[in-house]
């Protein structure tokens, strides 16, 4: 599963993260997998993400990729990239 991400530079959490040189919040980040989750499986009670490594910033306006796998032990795979670039990864499991 792919999905292309851009936040909008206008989005509301970003004055104060951080100011003068703004970078999207890695919660933006991980609420772009669940909701990407819920688009192809439906409502998701509860995630637990068990490994998360934010490797880069992510500016606003920036365009990113984010692509899911699924796990054979259960659960989800993730990687962010901006071109080549991985900005975030790991894994996420139903709970």
């Amino acid at each position: 599963m792919k999905k292309t991400l851009r936040i909008d530079p206008g989005h509301p959490c970003l004055p104060g993260h951080f100011p003068g040189q703004p970078v999207v919040p890695g919660v933006l980040l991980l609420d772009a997998v669940q909701a990407m989750l819920e688009e192809e499986l439906g409502e998701i009670a509860a995630l637990r993400f068990v490994q998360v490594k934010f490797l880069r910033p992510l500016l606003p306006g920036q365009v990113a990729q984010l692509t899911l796998s699924t796990l054979d032990k259960g659960g989800w795979r993730f990687h962010i990239q901006h071109g080549e670039a991985v900005i975030a990864s790991g894994e996420v499991v139903a709970a």
